[in-house]
């Protein structure tokens, strides 16, 4: 068994590759720009929108308890439309240096959730392959295979959870190769 502690390399430096990976991949490459179509008549929904005086949350539309679901005037406004799960932020601009924070620090909850796992599972001097493997699949279930819920419940295209995914695939392959490389010997 490996120490938590002798993971504090590994854990920081793959969570600062992962970090400028996915800074990369977001602000360079083009593939995620598809990812938000713009609202038809976008300024007078707005103006609904902010009539409403919406606090921030999650909101779902048409809004109906488990015992309303199955009412005939809960099926119409579904069958009406539109359907729609929204999210509503906090007005003002928005605060990137809060997003980035939090997805540094989520970055390194999996980092250390990872290396727990390795740390129980793999030996000191284990073999470049071995960690790879159990730090590749142990990152991918919290990158790749979580993310996969949003298309179930949350309804978001497939085609753009598959993009996250695939970004997950990336950022797996990279926790991996640093634990494998910074792994105890």
């Amino acid at each position: 068994m490996v120490s938590l502690t002798a993971l504090w390399l590994p854990i920081l430096l793959a969570a600062v590759i992962v970090f400028i990976a996915s800074s990369i991949i977001h602000m360079v490459l083009p593939y995620h720009r598809s990812n938000y179509k713009k609202l038809p008549d976008e300024d007078n929904i707005r103006k609904i929108l902010r009539a409403a005086n919406l606090t921030p949350g999650l909101y779902h539309t048409p809004y109906c308890t488990h015992k309303e679901m199955n009412t005939p005037e809960t099926k119409a406004k579904f069958a009406e439309g539109p359907v729609a799960l929204m999210t509503v932020f906090s007005n003002g601009s928005v605060n990137m240096g809060k997003f980035l924070g939090q997805w540094l620090a989520f970055l390194l909850v999996v980092g250390i959730v990872v290396a727990y796992l390795a740390a129980h599972t793999l030996h000191a001097g284990a073999p470049y392959r071995h960690v790879f493997r159990v730090v590749g699949t142990a990152a991918f279930l919290a990158y790749g295979i979580g993310i996969m819920s949003n298309g179930i419940w949350k309804g978001q295209p497939w085609s753009v959870v598959a993009k996250e995914v695939f970004d997950g695939l990336i950022y797996s392959l990279l926790t991996a190769g640093t634990f494998g490389w910074l792994w105890p010997r």
